[in-house]
């Protein structure tokens, strides 16, 4: 792997005990029956996906880096496809906490909009990668 594609790498391992920490947090909501979450299906919804997407999101970023390095693409695309892919597991998770921040909240703030952006960045960063591969 190249230098590039190890740091990148290094960073999306480096956010796996957020992930955990947030695993642990709903858990936490969910035994303790926090007013806010099990009262609030919007939310409790959202931040659910929220964690699943950020956790499955950090794995497909991990393997598709390993992919990076091989794909017919300039040093430039190799490093926006970096950039793009390491967004997602950001973005996307923030966006579905973000928009239900209170726990009064009903329905998603325009916060949710993260999503869209992070689905974005995703979709553009491996369809390149995936045509880097052809």
């Amino acid at each position: 792997m190249s230098p590039s594609s190890l740091s990148t790498a290094g960073v999306l391992l480096i956010t796996v005990p957020a992930v955990a920490f947030g695993g642990v947090s709903l858990l936490t909501f969910l035994m303790r029956n926090v007013p806010g979450y099990n009262d609030n299906p919007v939310r409790r919804s959202l931040w659910r996906a929220g964690h699943a997407h950020a956790g499955v999101l950090v794995l497909f970023g991990l393997v598709a880096m390993l992919y990076v390095d091989q794909a017919d693409l300039s040093d430039g695309l190799k490093s926006l496809v970096r950039i793009l892919i390491v967004t997602a597991p950001i973005l996307m998770p923030l966006g579905f906490f973000l928009s239900v921040v209170r726990p009064s909240d009903t329905k998603p703030s325009k916060l949710i909009g993260l999503t869209v952006v992070g689905g974005a960045a995703l979709a553009v960063g491996t369809l390149t990668l995936g045509i880097g591969l052809l």
